[in-house]
């Protein structure tokens, strides 16, 4: 389930309660988590809902300026069955704080060398380090050129840039990638 991130701000300040998708069967189950540019928000509940059911409180709950607005915002997607998620802030993205980690331990670096070491030999080449230092090079490129550059599939490409966020090694910018200080400390100390 994909949260913008004005959405997502809304969770986390607790003025967004619910979310509403189409689906033809249900995508996410109450406790699930998902990371968002705000913070991690939980799913409380998730029920089917006839659209007709819904109420102007629903609509302001999900975010939205009116029930009439909701209405057209859903029959613009997909699905056969309406699903009604009752969501909260379940506090920070842990990778944000990772990401700040600018000062490396020897069991930090090593622990790095393992991960990427293992992404590495997921695949007949390495490219951790290569992409790392790609981005280094070039901050906010955009994803497109990124991979062109690396002779790369755009979208493989930012699925590999999503497994080094996940070490926070990188952060998204509006456009591109830049590396984090804990990306920035690990390159520099000959990662």
């Amino acid at each position: 389930m994909l949260i913008d991130r004005a959405t997502a701000q809304g969770i986390a300040d607790g003025t967004v309660t619910l979310a509403f998708r189409r689906w033809d069967r249900p995508r996410m189950r109450p406790g699930s988590r998902q990371r968002t540019g705000a913070g991690v928000v939980e799913i409380v509940s998730v029920a089917e809902v006839d659209p007709g059911s819904l109420t102007e409180d629903d609509a302001r709950a999900a975010g939205v300026a009116s029930l009439a607005r909701l209405h057209r915002l859903l029959d613009r997607r997909p699905g056969p069955a309406l699903y009604r998620m009752q969501v909260r802030w379940a506090g920070p993205d842990p990778r944000v704080a990772l990401r700040a980690e600018a000062a490396l331990s020897a069991a930090d670096r090593a622990e790095i060398d393992h991960r990427l070491g293992r992404l590495d030999t997921a695949r007949d080449v390495p490219w951790t380090r290569e992409v790392l230092r790609l981005i280094a090079e070039r901050p906010g490129v955009r994803a497109p050129d990124l991979a062109a550059g690396l002779g790369r599939d755009t979208l493989a490409f930012k699925r590999d840039v999503r497994k080094l966020k996940e070490l926070g090694l990188t952060h998204s910018l509006e456009v591109g990638y830049e590396l984090s200080p804990r990306g920035t400390a690990y390159l520099d100390g000959g990662g």
